[in-house]
């Protein structure tokens, strides 16, 4: 994973901010599907809030976390906070099965997942967080 230790100059930076410099550090297909993988959650939930967590970690929020966008040498990490929950039925998870909770989609260079079951899934973790916290 690409970590960083806390910098001190982030304090007051937008999420946003961080996240477009993160892509443009990794400058490689990482960074490439991080951008693409981030305009596929922003058009399935406009509202999303983007924060940036854990030493560096992108994180998609609605009514709790989402995802997190984490980037490894051979894969880019979306772990979704509560996606033992979620419906799967494109079999986007690939990753993180053993959980009670989370599940993960390891995307690899050359590939990425479908988009239209991309984006269905978000609209369920965000339905999920958004019953969990009225309950």
């Amino acid at each position: 994973m690409t970590t960083h230790a806390p910098n001190p100059d982030d304090a007051g930076t937008p999420a946003a901010a961080l996240i477009d410099a993160r892509i443009a550090e990794l400058g490689d297909w990482r960074g490439e599907t991080l951008a693409r993988v981030r305009a596929l959650i922003h058009e399935a939930l406009p509202e999303v809030q983007e924060t940036w967590k854990w030493r560096g970690t992108p994180v998609w929020e609605h009514h709790g976390i989402l995802c997190t966008g984490e980037t490894y040498k051979q894969a880019v990490k979306l772990t979704f906070a509560q996606g033992a929950a979620l419906p799967d039925p494109k079999r986007l998870f690939n990753a993180s099965l053993e959980g009670n909770t989370r599940r993960a989609i390891d995307i690899h260079e050359g590939t990425m997942p479908d988009a239209m079951a991309f984006k269905t899934l978000m609209r369920a973790a965000a339905k999920h967080n958004a019953a969990k916290n009225k309950r």
